[in-house]
């Protein structure tokens, strides 16, 4: 999605302030807010920059600087964006795509659904000198249909069954959700058992044809489980705009990656389009 980008990083700035909450004004690495650092982030994802590629840009773009509050002798060096991505901690993220979610209407209705990003061509290098195999990172989005938010994302490296991953975000959010959508790969009666548990209808389609799968699959579509696909939507609206790969070397930098990529659609949401 092609957006106006000074609204973007506008945004991002609001965003990343409300998601940062009283540390937001606090010195990071190279002495520059907590903030700044976020929002640098966010534009070097959406640009789809290196960190070097990021400084030089900045030191051209002086609207974008006006919005990060920096003169062009202030423009971070590079290494100083490197580090603070690896200092900081997930929480920032998952703030970050919390707040961003939050700005859209909450309909309580969920799509639970996961896909895979590749890390193979971005972390050759890494894996060989680790002697690691896993070249995709398993990611367990939940959806809201109504608005098309990404309200969470959970990631994995081994791949554990949906029956595992999925009661893990539902877990997270449950206060905020009526019912999630998902397809049988997440099926079993201990994440069903668990969902009612916590006051969350799943409208999850049952194995096989049997006449109780049959009749019970047709009372779920009827009650909503055909807006699972707005979950395939937002992570394919992710891969387009963003790419399906994530460019990390570690698997730590790679998980605050995909969130920050998630956090990164539902802020364009927002912005003017081009």
């Amino acid at each position: 999605m092609e957006v106006d980008l000074l609204d973007f990083v506008e945004w991002f700035k609001r965003l990343a302030k409300q998601a940062l909450g009283k540390h937001a004004g606090e010195p990071a690495t190279g002495g520059f807010a907590r903030w700044k650092h976020v929002v640098i982030h966010g534009f070097r994802l959406e640009e789809e920059h290196s960190f070097r590629e990021t400084v030089n840009r900045l030191k051209y773009m002086g609207d974008i600087r006006d919005v990060l509050e920096l003169n062009r002798s202030d423009v971070p060096d590079y290494t100083t964006l490197n580090k603070s991505f690896d200092r900081f901690k997930m929480w920032v993220w998952r703030a970050l795509l919390r707040v961003s979610a939050q700005q859209h209407p909450q309909s309580g209705f969920a799509a639970l659904d996961s896909t895979f990003f590749d890390r193979g061509h971005a972390s050759a290098h890494y894996l060989d000198r680790s002697n690691q195999t896993v070249e995709t990172m398993k990611v367990t989005t939940l959806t809201d249909t109504v608005s098309l938010a990404v309200l969470d994302v959970q990631c994995h490296a081994q791949w554990p069954h949906d029956t595992k991953s999925g009661p893990q975000v539902v877990r997270r959010n449950a206060d905020d959700l009526q019912t999630v959508a998902a397809d049988n790969g997440f099926q079993d009666w201990h994440s069903e058992y668990e969902f009612y548990s916590l006051s969350v209808e799943p409208l999850i389609h049952y194995r096989g044809s049997s006449a109780n799968a049959v009749s019970n699959n047709a009372l779920i579509r009827e009650r909503g489980y055909t807006q699972r696909w707005m979950a395939e939507t937002s992570y394919s609206s992710v891969k387009r705009s963003l790419g399906d790969a994530v460019r990390a070397q570690t698997w730590y930098r790679e998980f605050r990656e995909i969130v920050l990529m998630f956090a990164i659609i539902n802020i364009e949401q927002l912005c003017d389009p081009l």
